[in-house]
């Protein structure tokens, strides 16, 4: 068994071979899963701490757990990070567990490059301005898989509740050669931007539709639970609704709210990234179309990107039977 570090992970999952690997993923079925498991500890300092378990498994292939924490108090408490976690491959042959990977890391990569294939897909090929919501461990990832996705972009703004963290983010990025400044008026930022992505706990929506720009395409990351949500119901009714995956909607409160209120169905979904990526359905249809996609992360994802960090770690050529 070997231990995959952060370093090593983020040096096999650089986003220009990361992002056509899970865009050629797409291209084939998923592996089995079973659903998440979510433990959750109630806070009374705010939002409840959370462990959750996820599991993909593709015979004779793979198998993936992965084992992940949010504690939203850690920063405070211990300054430690709000998530932690493991990812176990497991050799599906023999279910010898063949290695143990850096979560943080993986999730980092394989977070910021499902938005980004999203992005590939339903943005404007044209996109210069983004817009990073949220400035946590994961933005700086998003920012740079959008970036890699849309080269076209040359500027971006960062919006964060806490002015200080947006700040440090932006000169991170700035030190790495990005055009990126902190904002503090977010309705003006979303207004202009070609590219809105949001990465937040948030329980209240933050993004409204009705500033939305022509041809703007958003990005959800975050509301991973029933309770939380980042964009109001009038980006729900403008844009063109598309998802990772349509297990997605049956979870996230990007999504029950509106479907109680009758604010739109799930037949309002108009695809997921297989549908997209196999041309069942299409993405964008003109420049002034708003496009929207959520985000969910599910494990089908995880196991693509372990996939291809395994066969990069053991100098093969990424597959997968799930893409057969």
């Amino acid at each position: 068994m070997e231990m995959i570090d952060a370093r090593r992970v983020h040096e096999l999952l650089d986003y220009k071979g990361l992002i056509p690997a899970l865009e050629t993923a797409h291209l084939g079925g998923m592996p089995k899963q079973s659903d998440r498991l979510i433990y959750q500890e109630p806070n009374p300092e705010g939002q409840p701490d959370i462990f959750i378990i996820l599991p993909a498994w593709q015979p004779q292939e793979g198998i993936l757990a992965k084992l992940v924490t949010s504690f939203p108090n850690n920063k405070a408490r211990h300054n430690l990070p709000t998530v932690n976690s493991v990812y176990v491959f497991i050799n599906a042959d023999t279910g010898v567990t063949e290695a143990v990977i850096d979560g943080e890391a993986m999730i980092f990569r394989k977070t910021s490059s499902d938005s980004a294939l999203g992005s590939k897909i339903l943005s404007r090929p044209d996109a210069e301005n983004m817009l990073m919501i949220g400035a946590g461990g994961l933005a700086p990832y998003l920012v740079e898989a959008h970036m890699a996705a849309r080269p076209s972009i040359k500027s971006v703004k960062i919006w964060n509740r806490t002015a200080a963290n947006a700040e440090a983010l932006a000169d991170t990025l700035s030190e790495r050669g990005i055009a990126a400044h902190a904002v503090d008026d977010l309705d003006a930022a979303v207004s202009q931007a070609d590219i809105i992505s949001s990465a937040t706990m948030a329980q209240t929506p933050h993004i409204k539709g009705k500033l939305l720009k022509p041809g703007a395409h958003i990005d959800l990351v975050g509301s991973f639970t029933p309770e939380m949500r980042e964009a109001d119901d009038d980006v729900l009714t403008r844009a063109s609704i598309f998802v990772d995956h349509r297990q997605t909607t049956t979870r996230s409160g990007e999504f029950l709210g509106p479907y109680e209120r009758g604010i739109i169905t799930p037949d309002d979904v108009k695809g997921d990234l297989f549908e997209l990526c196999q041309g069942k359905v299409p993405g964008r249809q003109s420049a002034d179309e708003i496009t929207m996609m959520k985000n969910g992360g599910g494990s089908h994802i995880d196991y693509y990107v372990a996939k291809y960090l395994m066969d990069r770690h053991y100098g093969r050529t990424f597959t997968t039977s799930c893409a057969s």
